[in-house]
């Protein structure tokens, strides 16, 4: 990262011609389909309504502010300046850092592993959304065609479909079981679909991404005008923003807001980095990252509306059902007139019933309604999209037309991510070499693919899900956070500060204000490194464990809290500890090289004459 303005580095080692965008555009939307991914439409309205959105967003902006933007800025100007892929940034940085690079392909990689067998998850979806009515809404018949399968009467239809007929899923993480299928070929698919977006890199997918990260906006603006015209939209968006100032004292919102920003972002992947490189040197990237993170956050908040208005009124739907059960109850019991009793009057005409009649009212199988239970029933993650949005799905008139445009949307989302991921992985391999130059890119792509195809087929057995579950919370969570330390360390202390200000003056016109330099010096470090401890802290307070989908628990269709066995823990340490494995390497690698070339030398007979 020359900080000189005569050096351009627009070429490499080679003398030949990095690729570009074709216009600022493409960069732009890569930039916000890679960010803009899965966890903005399960993972964020999820937080923002356990935490009352109004508070949360205290914290969150805070986050953003001085953790968030500053990180995504460092990734932009590194990879825009030296025009290199992760590997080659950290190497150019310092040779002892070529392991934060290498580890950021690592993470990558595994990353790209377990996300494109949610995707592949998503088009199975898509695929059974082409039907009416949608094989989720009823159970099906048992083998004597006189009743319903037990598991499903025992839990729900939409459950039923995810669990069983999609997922097949084990009771226990130790039975691996069979592959199923269907998911292989759908993950097959979702891997071929990948690899002809990016077969030739920003050539291609700078093509593709026009789709790929316009069509969720398209899709949440459809969900949004439709979903605030559901009767009950309005209290699910109520009990989504409703502030609770309390929870600000719990350490726990402070940690999810900091972590949110993080992964939202996409930081540390590498992708960025790789993205960025493929720039003009004098791009403004200040202004990108503060744009980007900030389009990011608002799409945050956007699918948080188009998410709770659909659930507001799938709880709304659920309340109204759970009172003409129990109305129902009462007037079959009391011999009352049919519609005698409507849902405003079911409370009053309860208590005089419970004070005139209260052993009969005891033995009937009322059961409690409130609103605010049924808008509690949200979900994080997979549960979200699979189980709790696809019932809501099913209330709305048209039901097969809303699902495909939901799974359609969570499909180019999570396609515009793996552009990013894999961008990631393959632009270092291309910058360091790793095959010799005459075998084409697309044939390097080509078994990048393919192998972390034949990798992720672990997701598509019967214990897949658990083993998904492992990856995104031991092998990215843990080593994100360290990776990004060593990141705005590196170039903080290491690079140098006065460097680091001088490339981004040569690149964008202007020197870095003090909220910069002191973000990037002290905030964003501390930010993280407590982070850091706050995530050791929690894990180390209650064992690892996952929650198990068994039919025969006692309590089910609650899901069966179990530890991990002690070769599952081993395999979550490996996970954890790989990409990060290669810092500490690559600098003991390199510090012995040195050294040995320096005995070398001074064991080298002097041939000077006087």
């Amino acid at each position: 990262m020359a900080h000189a303005p005569e050096p351009d580095p627009a070429t490499s080692d080679l003398g030949e011609e990095r690729p570009k965008w074709d216009n600022k555009a493409q960069y732009f939307l890569s930039c916000i389909g890679f960010a803009v991914g899965l966890g903005n439409i399960w993972r964020f309205p999820y937080l923002c309504q356990t935490y009352g959105g109004g508070a949360f967003l205290i914290p969150y902006l805070i986050a953003l502010v001085f953790e968030g933007i500053p990180i995504f800025h460092v990734e932009l100007a590194i990879g825009q300046r030296l025009r290199k892929g992760s590997v080659g940034v950290w190497t150019a940085i310092s040779p002892y850092l070529s392991g934060v690079g290498l580890g950021c392909v690592t993470l990558s990689l595994l990353i790209s592993l377990y996300y494109n067998a949610i995707v592949a998850w998503v088009l199975w979806y898509l695929l059974n959304s082409f039907q009416h009515p949608l094989p989720w809404s009823s159970c099906p018949p048992d083998l004597n065609r006189t009743g319903f399968v037990e598991e499903c009467q025992g839990s729900s239809a939409v459950s039923y479909f995810w669990y069983r007929q999609t997922l097949n899923i084990a009771a226990d993480i130790n039975d691996s079981g069979s592959i199923q299928w269907r998911l292989l070929l759908c993950l097959a698919a979702s891997w071929a679909v990948v690899y002809m977006c990016i077969i030739r890199g920003i050539e291609t997918t700078g093509k593709v991404i026009y789709f790929t990260a316009l069509f969720p906006y398209l899709v949440l603006t459809i969900f949004v005008i439709r979903g605030l015209t559901l009767p009950g939209a309005t209290k699910g968006l109520i009990y989504l923003f409703t502030p609770k100032m309390h929870i600000l004292q719990s350490p726990q919102v402070w940690l999810d807001a900091a972590t949110q920003i993080f992964f939202s972002l996409s930081l540390a992947f590498g992708g960025h980095i790789a993205f960025a490189s493929y720039n003009s040197p004098r791009n403004d990237c200040q202004k990108d990252a503060v744009v980007i993170a900030l389009v990011n956050s608002m799409t945050s908040l956007y699918a948080s509306i188009a998410v709770f208005s659909v659930l507001g009124f799938k709880a709304t739907n659920d309340h109204e059902h759970c009172l003409d059960r129990n109305i129902l109850s009462l007037i079959n019991e009391f011999d009352f007139p049919e519609q005698s009793i409507s849902r405003d009057d079911y409370l009053a005409v309860l208590m005089h019933l419970n004070a005139t009649w209260p052993k009969r009212v005891a033995q009937l199988p009322l059961k409690v309604c409130r609103l605010e239970d049924f808008l509690d029933k949200s979900a994080s993650g997979p549960g979200l999209a699979f189980i709790v949005f696809t019932e809501a799905v099913l209330h709305m008139p048209g039901a097969p037309a809303w699902a495909v445009l939901f799974f359609g949307m969570l499909f180019t989302l999570g396609l515009s991510t793996m552009f990013g991921s894999m961008e990631a992985v393959i632009t270092p391999m291309l910058d360091v070499g790793v095959l010799p130059r005459w075998v084409p890119k697309e044939a390097l792509t080509g078994l990048v693919c393919l192998a972390c195809f034949l990798f992720a087929t672990c997701f598509t057995l019967q214990s897949g899900n658990y083993w998904l579950e492992i990856f995104d919370n031991v092998a990215a969570s843990l080593n994100l956070l360290i990776l990004a330390f060593l990141e705005v360390v590196g170039v903080a202390y290491v690079y140098g500060m006065k460097r680091f200000c001088d490339d981004i003056a040569w690149m964008t016109g202007r020197r870095p204000s003090p909220y910069w330099r002191l973000t990037w010096r002290v905030v964003s470090p501390l930010l993280l490194l407590t982070i850091f401890v706050a995530y050791i802290t929690l894990l180390s307070q209650k064992p690892l464990s996952y929650r198990a989908w068994n039919p025969k628990y006692e309590l089910f269709p609650a899901r069966q809290e179990k530890l991990y066995p002690g070769w599952v823990l081993a395999a979550c340490v490996l996970l954890s500890l790989l990409p990060l494995l290669w810092v500490p390497g690559v600098a003991l690698a390199q510090l012995l090289t040195r050294r040995r070339m320096w005995r070398d030398r001074d064991a080298r007979p002097d041939t000077n004459t006087s």
